[in-house]
């Protein structure tokens, strides 16, 4: 594996039952490796599954699992990839009603505003109730809204550790 070596979680906060091999050979895919999830009822929608994954691999590995799963009807999921050197984190969100969300993090696993975007939110500094939608959604509110169900009924899941190898 050429180049700088990260880490990072795949969430997938739910998934119907008929995806979850679907998703385990996708994963396996950018993973280089068979990928077998723990998959567990998820509480916040009866009828579909959770599971978590940690991975390690080379940078951008986590733009490669965000894509993957990408646009799949009724899925929800995180991926996260630690900073590393030369690279900030990133988190990427997806939700059936809103798509895809990425956001670089820091080393706290923050979301980072580009100066640019803080920018174009505060032409609308006048408007109170406008730049607080700027800003919401270069958070990534509305998706924060939406998955915060699912990420506290998975809250003390395990979480199995997945090294590349070769």
């Amino acid at each position: 594996m050429a180049g700088a070596i990260t880490r990072g979680v795949l969430f997938v906060h739910s998934a119907p039952r008929a995806l979850c091999p679907h998703m385990e050979w996708a994963a396996g895919n950018v993973l280089g490796t068979r990928v077998s999830l723990d998959w567990t009822p998820q509480p916040a929608a009866p009828g579909m599954y959770r599971a978590e994954l940690s991975w390690q691999g080379a940078q951008g590995t986590g733009a490669r699992l965000a894509s993957a799963l990408r646009g799949w009807t009724h899925l929800r999921y995180e991926v996260t990839e630690e900073s590393s050197h030369g690279t900030d984190g990133s988190r990427w969100s997806h939700t059936p009603e809103l798509g895809i969300f990425h956001a670089q993090t820091d080393v706290h696993g923050n979301v980072v505003v580009p100066e640019d975007r803080i920018r174009a939110a505060l032409v609308h500094a006048a408007d109170p109730a406008r730049l607080r939608a700027e800003l919401d959604l270069a958070l990534g509110q509305a998706w924060d809204d939406e998955l915060e169900p699912f990420r506290y009924a998975g809250a003390g899941a395990p979480v199995r550790w997945l090294h590349r190898v070769g």
